[in-house]
């Protein structure tokens, strides 16, 4: 796959690394990149020739080791991995970017700090301020100087969150249209979805 290299004022990001990854998904090349500026290794997987190519569907993922990993149904975080990862495994090509960015960027401390707060009848707002957070630290400035070393175009985002659209936006990425993920609540996350429309402005 053809990565280029980094020409931009922004975060300090190269590329290191590339394989062949078949998965449940459909087969993928899997890419790593490292960040200069807070030390963290990104992962991609990625299908097709994304070099030049515009509207290719992308998925910006934050990490969720309780989700992504654990099964966890308070949150609806590996239903989306999964979905869009089906999605960009049937389709020509595309990418799913992993961002470690645990539990909104606060980490996986204070997410599970958070979690006892909702325990007691706070949302994942309210908790997140609880704790002295805003409800979301999350940046979208390496995510973006990855698309840019992987030479896409303009994106098709795979996203309910209206803040990622935004936050690409700002960093100069085109996102030439958004595919929402959709995808059944459970009872233990219905509250938690439930705030993130309303409070966060998902479209779900």
């Amino acid at each position: 796959m053809h990565v280029g290299e980094s020409h931009s004022p922004g975060p300090n990001v190269r590329f290191v690394a590339e394989a062949r990854l078949p998965s449940r998904y459909g087969d993928f090349r899997v890419l790593a990149f490292e960040c200069a500026e807070d030390g963290l290794d990104y992962g991609v997987m990625a299908r097709g020739e994304l070099f030049g190519a515009e509207n290719v569907p992308v998925r910006l993922h934050s990490e969720c080791f309780t989700g992504d990993v654990m099964g966890s149904l308070k949150c609806d975080c590996r239903d989306q991995l999964e979905a869009a990862l089906t999605y960009v495994g049937n389709s020509e090509k595309g990418a799913v970017l992993y961002l470690p960015q645990e539990g909104r960027g606060i980490g996986l401390a204070n997410k599970i700090r958070a979690y006892a707060l909702q325990d007691r009848g706070l949302d994942t707002v309210e908790a997140n301020i609880a704790l002295g957070f805003p409800d979301d630290l999350r940046r979208y400035d390496t995510a973006a100087e990855i698309i840019r070393l992987l030479g896409i175009r303009s994106v098709a985002l795979l996203t309910n969150n209206p803040a990622k659209v935004a936050g690409l936006a700002r960093a100069g990425i085109a996102v030439a249209s958004h595919i929402p993920l959709q995808t059944p609540p459970n009872a233990h996350n219905a509250f938690y979805l439930a705030t993130k429309r309303d409070k966060s402005g998902h479209r779900l």
